[in-house]
């Protein structure tokens, strides 16, 4: 050997680099296959995954089987309606010596606003809410009253994404509905498991992203249904079509699609429009029937406010929503029209406007369910992406208030979750969540629990990826909630 030749390597890490290849471990691996032991991690799928609505098994005992919510876009001003704050308006006109961050620079100011409307003790546990919502005062001792969301994000379309897809400002994820639906399935063959009901004034802030099925197959992401009547078009085959020529229709439209498939195994999406085809053909009866509110009493259309101009369309939503749920729709959600919740002007007008269209439907579907008795199983959801901040934005006699994701209110009821109680503190002057802070991961791991799931075992598996929708390692189910 000379002496520039290679000296050999015994050191372990030069065995495993020698070996780690060759033979023997082929021989191992032999020898494990044979006692099956070799494992097979669990995103690894040996065989083509199969989605269907069909009803599933949760991971533990639910107490939720279905959902309702009802998303506030927009921000609505928690001090003026749910977190009264007198320390605020003691301060009012004063200037706030911390830091803030503003949306709109040209018209922000640092001058505290306390609230000009009034609040009042409600239920027996006397939970205070503003003279704007009385409705909603008169469900107090059914209700969870959280007063410290925070996303840390003062945008409309960030907070939305992170409220309602588990990451703030990513777009092109599954909603929670969508996320529920793949998990539980329906328990409706006749009816889409995930509905969206609209406003008649159009989309939602960020459109259609808040029903998307992001990179699930496309039988998990929201059904729309028509804001105006009819809800949903060309609903009755022609009449010539009707009886057992549609029924050969569409056995033999069946059978071709089933061979098709056959042929294409894997393919989600053709999959999805072929379930998508013989739903449609069953709500034929079924989405007939269960978007009829015209034999609902006359006291339930009174309940919410079906029988006033002002609440009318959102009351007709809200028990649209109901019937929905008890036809086995397992998530259920209902949008404004743009963000009337996003009051930078004129709050005396705009709040008081928007509280008016909605408190009497949002407590009238509460009382309903609960007079049904499907509270106990039915979660209802209030609440929206952002609150508004402590300080007056413009002129302190016209101006409104700016976004705030620092801290804000919303409120859950029935599925499980304890009633008449509020949960978490904001800061005097309510800028900031400062105790029990709820982020949107934890109120996704916590709607998780009430189903029946557990959101650190739930995942899909995209592009070879295990994607979750609480992606925070650190999210956590807010446990003082449930009942």
């Amino acid at each position: 050997m000379t002496k520039h030749a290679k000296q050999p390597d015994f050191t372990r890490r030069g065995f495993l680099r020698e070996n780690a290849m060759g033979l023997g471990m082929v021989a191992l691996a032999s020898l494990l296959q044979d006692e099956k032991l070799l494992g097979v991690p669990r995103n690894v799928k040996l065989e083509p995954q199969k989605f269907d609505l069909i009803a599933k098994q949760p991971h533990f005992e639910p107490k939720a089987k279905a959902m309702i919510s009802l998303f506030q876009h927009g921000g609505p001003s928690h001090m003026d309606l749910f977190d009264p704050k007198p320390e605020l308006t003691r301060l009012d006109g004063k200037t706030y010596d911390g830091d803030i961050g503003f949306s709109f620079i040209k018209r922000a100011t640092k001058v505290l606003k306390g609230t000009p409307f009034k609040f009042h003790k409600h239920g027996e546990a006397g939970t205070e809410m503003s003279e704007l919502i009385p409705h909603m005062g008169s469900i107090a001792d059914d209700i969870c009253l959280i007063r410290s969301m925070h996303t840390g994000h003062n945008g409309h379309e960030v907070s939305i994404r992170y409220m309602n897809a588990g990451i703030a400002g990513i777009t092109g994820r599954p909603a929670l509905g969508s996320w529920v639906t793949y998990a539980l399935g329906s328990e409706t063959r006749n009816l889409p498991a995930y509905m969206v009901l609209t406003d008649p004034g159009g989309h939602p802030v960020d459109s259609t992203h808040n029903w998307s099925n992001g990179w699930m197959p496309s039988i998990y992401q929201g059904t729309v249904l028509r804001p105006k009547e009819p809800r949903i078009l060309n609903l009755d085959a022609p009449e010539h079509l009707r009886g057992g020529v549609q029924d050969s229709n569409l056995s033999f439209l069946s059978k071709l699609n089933r061979r098709h498939a056959a042929k294409h195994p894997g393919e989600h999406e053709l999959e999805a429009r072929i379930a998508s085809y013989e739903l449609a053909a069953r709500m034929q009866d079924a989405g007939r029937e269960a978007l009829d509110i015209s034999k609902e009493t006359e006291a339930t259309h009174k309940l919410y406010g079906i029988d006033q101009e002002t609440t009318r369309e959102y009351g007709t939503r809200c028990l649209i929503a109901r019937r929905l749920v008890e036809r086995g729709v397992r998530f259920v959600q209902l949008f404004h029209a743009g963000q009337p919740w996003d009051n930078h002007n004129s709050l005396r007008t705009a709040l008081p406007s928007a509280c008016q269209k909605t408190d009497k439907p949002s407590a009238g579907l509460v009382k309903d369910l609960k007079q049904r008795g499907m509270l106990d199983e039915v979660l209802v959801h209030w609440g929206g992406e952002i609150g508004r901040l402590p300080v007056v934005e413009g002129d302190p006699n016209t101006g409104g208030r700016d976004h705030n994701g620092q801290g804000f209110s919303t409120w859950l009821a029935g599925g499980g979750i304890k009633p008449g109680v509020t949960y978490g503190e904001s800061d005097e002057v309510g800028h900031k969540a400062a105790e029990k802070i709820v982020r949107p991961n934890d109120y996704q791991a916590t709607i998780f629990r009430l189903f029946g799931i557990d959101h650190k075992e739930l995942f899909y598996l995209h592009n070879g990826q295990e994607q979750k929708l609480t992606v925070n390692a650190d999210a956590k189910v807010v446990e003082e909630i449930i009942a």
